[in-house]
């Protein structure tokens, strides 16, 4: 039988590279904290549960195109911008958002 192999452990074996949804979520924070937006206030915008947004923020959950798009909308960016930061930050290797 197949042995169970939590998720941490999943993680470690892929040399703790970030996810997208990770690198995204930081970036969409950043952004949000560089507005001195809270979390309701952009939540409230976009449609979405603060809830929900903390989850997006911290890399927990994988957002539609609609709902990403929408949270973009709300802190006045585009889905190029932060789709191109996060690219950035993802072929820049940097330790400090592999290890975050």
């Amino acid at each position: 039988m197949g042995e169970v192999i939590r998720m941490d452990e999943r993680r470690a074996a892929r040399a703790v590279e970030p996810l997208w949804r990770e690198v995204v979520g930081r970036r969409l924070r950043e952004r949000r904290h560089a507005r001195g937006d809270t979390l309701a206030d952009t939540a409230a915008r976009a449609g979405i549960a603060p809830q929900y947004l903390s989850e997006l923020e911290r890399g927990r959950k994988d957002p539609s195109s609609e709902i990403l798009a929408a949270v973009v909308g709300a802190l006045g960016t585009s889905m190029a911008d932060i789709s191109g930061l996060a690219h950035h930050d993802l072929s820049r290797g940097d330790a400090t958002l592999m290890a975050a």
